[in-house]
């Protein structure tokens, strides 16, 4: 491939990838892994493959890995290289640098030493899922991955089951059915959620629906792929006493009063401690 390049300037250039489709990358970004002086890259060998696929060679040029587990050791040669006047572009194994990404700390140091940071702007598996999902996009809140345990993926779900926002997180494919399953015990069964899997991808899917809809239709299977989850945001709401009682009630023909509480307070934004007393009542009756 032939770029008309002008050389950059010293610096750090944040290059998005793509998510899946390897079209989906901008000429720009192309532009900027043609010139740079030095690469880095969170997985070298990706960086090295998308390089080849669109036809620009490495040369002599310098290869950094720069990871989650290496940002210690190799933040001081890519700070060094730009202190000597050197470009570096950085790409993430795929998708928008920073977002779900190691290089939140890289850009931080570039910035406290001084230095330029730019940002060539392209695919993001947020954004594409927001796109395809049929949520409000208006306003979303991304958190990224939820803890692995139980109780702490509860406990986060449950402080954000008020955010009047669509709720945005990555899960992995191993973890899907447990997931779905606590979503519907902290934010109850009514929302809608979108499940974005391989986007951009040759077995891209959309899987549309309540929670309670699309947890039962994950429960049994066997899933591969990146996956994005989209949860539709909290509606605030006058709630009435009978309506507590009324969604207790119903959970409580197929849970335990714990975990109906936790349900019926999450789907309707109240503290959970509330809502549990009104199911200890409504067990004793």
């Amino acid at each position: 491939m032939n770029h008309l390049i002008k050389p950059l300037s010293a610096g750090l250039y944040f290059v998005a990838t793509p998510i899946g489709t390897a079209r989906d990358i901008t000429l720009r970004a192309l532009d900027i892994l043609a010139s740079a002086d030095v690469i880095a890259a969170e997985d070298t060998r990706t960086a090295r493959k998308l390089m080849d696929i669109h036809g620009i060679s490495l040369g002599d040029r310098p290869l950094i890995a720069y990871h989650d587990h290496n940002g210690d050791f190799a933040r001081p040669k890519i700070l060094d290289a730009i202190a000597a006047g050197k470009s570096v572009a950085y790409a993430s194994e795929a998708g928008t640098p920073l977002v779900a990404d190691p290089g939140y700390h890289l850009g931080r140091a570039v910035i406290d030493a001084g230095y330029s940071v730019t940002s060539a702007p392209g695919a993001s598996a947020v954004l594409a899922a927001l796109t395809v999902s049929g949520l409000p996009s208006d306003r979303f809140y991304f958190y990224g991955f939820l803890p692995t345990s139980e109780a702490a993926q509860k406990t986060v779900l449950a402080e954000l089951r008020s955010i009047e926002a669509t709720l945005v997180f990555y899960e992995s494919p191993k973890r899907i059915q447990e997931t779905l399953t606590r979503l519907v015990q902290v934010l109850g069964g009514e929302r809608q959620i979108a499940v974005c899997r391989e986007l951009t991808k040759k077995f891209e899917e959309v899987s549309r629906g309540s929670l309670s809809t699309i947890a039962e239709e994950f429960s049994d299977r066997s899933v591969k792929g990146e996956i994005v989850l989209l949860v539709d945001r909290a509606v605030s709401e006058e709630v009435t006493d009978d309506i507590i009682v009324e969604k207790l009630e119903d959970a409580m023909k197929t849970m335990r009063v714990k975990d109906a509480a936790t349900a019926v307070a999450g789907a309707l934004g109240l503290p959970r401690r509330q809502v549990y007393q009104m199911a200890l009542e409504l067990g004793k009756s």
